[in-house]
């Protein structure tokens, strides 16, 4: 329920958040990559697989990816806030592949993609299981690939079979 009060009105639970804020591209310049970032009700879950997802790029510099994981006091559940910040920290100017757990992460990333808030022209979610999802769409990223891409590459992920 708080992500959904937060989702229609962020002075409800607004928290101070720090994240780390990507420069825009200066005009004229060329964006840069594909930014990530994964929504779990979980600060743990979403922290390992977005570490996970950057070790297995295979390169020392892979695309931005951030978990907004939980609340912003650490308990489980899903911030609007920490969504907004976590897209607004990886966003390069070339799009935002927003990967999500279950439940009130998807709909609070529906709700701040219908606002606008999310800068919903550049901001797309993938409908992709979320560890498999965040890897594909990390090391799409990392080589390059646009937004369409980085898309595709995570729906490739949700038809993956493992027998």
């Amino acid at each position: 329920m708080t992500a959904l009060y937060e989702a229609t009105d962020p002075e409800l639970c607004a928290a101070p958040v720090e994240a780390s804020q990507a420069p825009a591209p200066e005009p004229g310049r060329a964006p840069g990559r594909v930014g990530v970032v994964l929504v779990s009700h979980s600060r743990d879950v979403a922290a390992a697989t977005a570490a996970l997802a950057r070790a297995l790029t295979g390169t020392p510099s892979p695309a931005p990816v951030a978990g907004a994981g939980g609340l912003p006091d650490g308990s489980v559940g899903t911030s609007a806030e920490l969504v907004r910040a976590a897209v607004t920290g990886v966003d390069e100017g070339a799009g935002v592949v927003v990967l999500c757990d279950m439940g009130s992460a998807v709909l609070t990333v529906k709700a701040l993609l219908a606002d606008g808030s999310l800068g919903a022209d550049g901001v797309r979610i993938a409908d992709a299981p979320f560890v498999e999802g965040a890897v594909t769409a990390v090391v799409t990223a990392s080589a390059g690939g646009d937004l369409a891409t980085v898309l595709a590459a995570t729906d490739d992920a949700r038809t993956y079979r493992k027998l």
